[in-house]
């Protein structure tokens, strides 16, 4: 059942067609500790779309496949479940991210950005991810209490959304990780399932 569910969530769940996103570019930015030097939080953001190269690294950079032969990915994750699938909400729709295809796959038409946060600067960001746990994807051992596993995979979100911090520093972005966000209307919009958990969302753009 679990296994049809998987299938269910991985199919593209509306007529809009996909985005594709060019092949990443793993080159230039800062080096490492001149972007964590740049790593702050920002709440003010043009409106100006992010171009879709950007779009690419930025994502790859997320929670992009970085060892293909392994499946390997560009942050860790216990057991290497890879439980964290990533939504982006952009003017044109809602998207989740494929990493094996490296594409946004449509989910639902419209700007679902309101629905990622409680604060009105992400209505008009020009992006905004959603960090959401598939915990269906976790085995618990008789050791691990429910905590221990929620723990992990809110570990893998904060460096999901780390990464992403720091590629906006590296390229002069801004951003802000954020708790809050409209639960119910999101989870509809996003067709989650009951088993799903949104941990995190993730407003990016260029600085106001």
């Amino acid at each position: 059942m679990i296994h049809i569910l998987l299938l269910l969530l991985a199919a593209p769940l509306c007529a809009q067609p996909a985005l594709e996103l060019p092949p990443t570019d793993s080159t230039g930015g800062r080096p490492l500790m001149q972007a964590l030097k740049a790593r702050r939080t920002a709440r003010e953001f043009s409106t100006k779309p992010l171009p879709r190269e950007t779009l690419s690294n930025l994502l790859w950079a997320a929670y992009g496949i970085n060892r293909p032969d392994a499946g390997g990915r560009t942050a860790p994750s216990a057991h290497n479940w890879q439980t964290i699938e990533i939504y982006a909400a952009l003017p044109e729709g809602l998207f989740r991210y494929n990493a094996k295809a490296h594409r946004l796959d449509p989910v639902s038409p419209g700007d679902s950005r309101p629905l990622t946060s409680t604060q009105d600067f992400a209505d008009t960001a020009p992006l905004n991810l959603v960090y959401v746990a598939r915990m269906a994807l976790t085995k618990q051992s008789p050791e691990d209490t429910a905590e221990d596993v929620l723990s992990w995979v809110a570990a893998e979100a904060g460096a999901i959304a780390q990464n992403v911090a720091l590629y906006c520093a590296s390229k002069g972005l801004a951003n802000v990780v954020r708790a809050g966000f409209q639960r119910s209307a999101f989870t509809k919009a996003a067709r989650l399932a009951p088993t799903d958990r949104i941990l995190l969302a993730h407003t990016i753009g260029f600085p106001k």
